[in-house]
């Protein structure tokens, strides 16, 4: 690949790599959204493993320890602090048996000298912190249990409110990624959409203003209003009333300020079938990136800004439709500011368009793998805003 990464395609002109080359340069299987790359879960894997044995290691210096020091110089240190690694770390039956192993390993250390009311309380120690390292042990993997149910909890939360979009609809390559700033969240206030409707494939791609679970439900609301606005509405400007009058009402409903107060910046899109162009209406979003054939990097920003949805009590008129060129071969990149808005540690901004400029990548699901990848090495993984990117090619 002569030093370009994987997933991107040479450029034009460029003389054919070699079998060897092209095998090495394979992209390996995606991680999920949001999920830890590959490395990082082998290097993490590791760490535990090598963890794991520390109680071991820890007997096994005390012990030698109190062999090879005089008599006032105790093991009880290396032993309590085996079994306190041992208790989160370890199986109920591992921990148990660490323990027994300790306080016998006490045991004997002190039996080799004239038991006193020292060595009675070293021995007393040692088997109080080993039932105590049971009772944690206990704790910690009911605690873990129920981690793991919440987790799936949340799993089965962000496919039914953000479903991952099929890799083929209505003749469009697409791929989509949600990349959560917050370790082991899996959804927030960013959203993506995609319908394939009679008008074309219509998409929607935006980001709600706070977090939390204020947030999630404005996705909801968002993205189920979209799913029927897209079958039914002959226009994109129509689609985006839809949208409008969608929060009013959830506003309304709820009687909440927060609410009342929240609003969601938003780029919706329509792809014709048959043609090679790209209708956009922006309601205070960042525009979308196309990507052309030849590497030319194009920023599609709006022509007239308009208030982000939800802001609709602040003035009233028809969205702008604007038109684009969608020519065969290139991609669309549909991002959140948390993208854009990616700081290094000199709080210098991920530029999406200057970084992407010349590169060629096989399809939208490479695109965005090195997109998020150089994110990631961009802030030296410190994001701290989410980021939903949604890449379409036309084939």
């Amino acid at each position: 690949m002569n030093g370009r990464r994987a997933g991107e395609q040479r450029a034009p002109g460029s003389a054919e790599p070699s079998a060897s080359a092209e095998a090495s340069a394979e992209p390996s299987a995606d991680p999920a959204p949001g999920s830890v790359a590959a490395p990082e879960r082998r290097s993490l894997s590791y760490t535990r493993e090598s963890v794991r044995v520390l109680p071991a290691l820890l007997i096994v210096a005390g012990v030698l320890y109190d062999l090879l020091t005089p008599r006032y110089f105790t093991a009880a240190p290396f032993l309590t602090a085996a079994l306190l690694v041992a208790a989160p770390l370890l199986s109920l039956r591992a921990t148990v048996w660490t323990g027994i192993a300790g306080t016998t390993a006490m045991v004997l250390a002190t039996l080799r000298f004239t038991i006193d009311a020292s060595a009675v309380t070293e021995i007393a120690t040692v088997a109080t912190v080993a039932c105590l390292a049971v009772i944690i042990n206990r704790l910690v993997t009911l605690g873990n249990a129920r981690l793991a149910s919440a987790h799936e909890i949340a799993e089965a939360a962000q496919r039914a409110v953000l479903p991952e979009p099929a890799p083929r609809t209505g003749g469009l390559d697409l791929a989509a990624r949600y990349v959560a700033a917050q370790a082991d969240a899996l959804i927030g206030g960013d959203l993506y959409a995609v319908q394939d409707t009679p008008y074309g494939v219509r998409l929607v791609v935006g980001d709600v203003r706070g977090k939390g679970m204020g947030a999630v439900a404005a996705v909801a609301v968002v993205i189920g209003a979209f799913r029927e606005a897209a079958e039914q509405e002959a226009t994109l400007g129509a689609v985006a009333q839809r949208l409008e009058r969608a929060l009013t009402r959830e506003g309304v409903r709820r009687d909440s300020v927060e609410v009342f107060e929240g609003f969601i910046t938003a780029v919706l899109a329509e792809i014709p079938h048959g043609t090679q162009g790209v209708r956009l209406v922006n309601r205070g979003h960042p525009g979308p990136l196309l990507l052309l054939p030849d590497g030319t990097v194009r920023t599609l920003a709006a022509a007239e800004p308009a208030l982000p949805l939800g802001m609709g009590d602040l003035g009233a008129w028809p969205d702008r439709v604007q038109e684009a060129e969608f020519p065969c071969g290139a991609m669309l990149l549909f991002h959140t500011d948390g993208l854009s808005e990616a700081r290094d540690e000199r709080g210098d901004f991920f530029d999406p368009a200057r970084r992407l400029a010349g590169r060629f990548f096989t399809g939208p699901d490479a695109l965005l793998t090195e997109l998020v990848a150089d994110v990631d090495r961009h802030t030296g993984g410190g994001s701290t805003d989410d980021m939903a990117l949604l890449a379409v090619r036309r084939p």
